[in-house]
This record gives structure tokens, sequence and C-alpha cells, in this order.
């Protein structure tokens, strides 16, 4: 690590995954990059926190939120810890892989990006389950292109990589998955350059420890409104 920060500052919300968050880490520190990595416990009552706490890695920050507020307001407290001149989101549950960092920082690295989302449906591997979660991403993402006419695919993706300078320009309230509709909005109304690449998904069932449900769903209409509006 520079004195001036690290290349990379990788920011992972975390609400009750002590079932994958070590795998998640362990994926995160292979990948050859010169990194921090950022993890935001978001009041997790499972056994989580103390997990985090009992880690001895000097790579990895443990930051401790409470009472759980959602992902937005942990994303919110990461953002602004990261001291890295490129920040991205890792979710914890195993549903996205790491090894995708390259071809996600290679639109920035390469001079032609701001920020970069790692979209589901441009033909990169996934595992095939929940069939109407896909028809409502499809038309949030929809719904979110014709207010900031913009021609993403997938804008509730949690890859999503920003050049530090983007994150500082923006104000972002939004607690819980309200904040995917809200940080596309603003970045668009920032006239920032984005850039689309491929990514594997191996999304979990409700089983499996899934949490988005149809109320985020209804909630991500609201948000997609209201900041496409402007707000």
């Amino acid at each position: 690590m520079s004195a001036r920060g690290p290349r990379l500052s990788i920011v992972i919300p975390v609400y009750n995954e002590r079932a994958t968050i070590e795998e998640v880490l362990k994926r995160v520190q292979a990948v050859p990059l010169d990194k921090e990595v950022v993890v935001v416990d978001d009041g997790s009552t499972d056994g989580t926190g103390e997990l985090l706490r009992g880690l001895h890695d000097p790579g990895v920050r443990v930051i401790v939120q409470t009472p759980n507020r959602g992902k937005g307001a942990a994303l919110r407290r990461g953002f602004a810890e990261a001291r890295g001149a490129i920040v991205i989101v890792q979710d914890a549950d195993l549903e996205y892989d790491p090894a995708d960092y390259a071809q996600l920082l290679e639109p920035i690295e390469r001079g032609v990006a701001d920020v970069v989302y790692g979209s589901r449906f441009l033909g990169g591997p996934h595992r095939v389950l929940l069939f109407w979660h896909s028809v409502g991403n499809h038309l949030l993402s929809m719904l979110s292109n014709m207010l900031t006419n913009l021609n993403l695919t997938d804008v509730w993706t949690c890859y999503k990589v920003f050049r530090a300078e983007v994150l500082q320009s923006l104000t972002l309230r939004e607690d819980r998955f309200g904040f995917e509709a809200e940080v596309t909005a603003k970045i668009a109304r920032g006239h920032w350059r984005i850039y689309e690449v491929p990514i594997s998904y191996h999304g979990r069932t409700y089983a499996e420890g899934k949490k988005i449900t149809w109320k985020d769903g209804v909630r991500g209409v609201w948000c997609t409104l209201r900041y496409g509006l402007g707000g």
C-alpha cells in the first residue's frame, strides 16, 4: 500500500452473513491487487459481528454499525472510510465473484469510464432460478433508464465501481436497497461516464439466505421515480 492509499477499496456491507463472510473475504483477499477491504457490520444478530471482530488481518478494517439500518446506510459509512482511488461494492453472500474485478476495473483504468456496473444480463455465466426476480430487475432497470436516459441492463446489480471523485461528488440518503436507484440517478445527473461489463452471478434462494423481498421492489419503484425525477 502506498503512502497515498491503496489503488482499490472494497466496501462490504454485512448483515447476518456468518455462513458466507469468511469465504467472501478469502476470495477477495485472493485477488492480486493493491487493495484495502472495508467491512461494515450493519447490526448483525447471528454472530457475524463476533466473527469479524476475531479477525486478525491488517488488510481488513471492520466497522460496526448498530442498530441495523440497511445496505445504503452501511455503504455510506464504508464509502466515508475508503481510502482507495477506486471503490467497489462487494456483497457478503457469495452471489458475486471477486474474480470479476479485473474486467470491472478495466474501463476505469483505460481512462474511458468513471463508473462501471457489472451486469448479470450481458451473457456471463449465472445460476438459473427466480424468474420473477429477473422480471422485476428488468422492469426496474427500464423505468430507471426512461428517467435517466441511460441504457443500463442491470441497475440493481451489486457490482458498482466508482472513481473516488464520483462518490465524493454525491450526497446519498437512502438507507436500504433504494441506494441502487438513487446512486444511478445521481450519477446520470452528474454526466459521469458509465460502462457496463458482463459478470458471473450465483444467485441464492430464500432458503439459502436471500433477503430482498417484494417490499424492496415497491420501495425500488418509489426511489426510481423520486430520484429519477430530480429528488
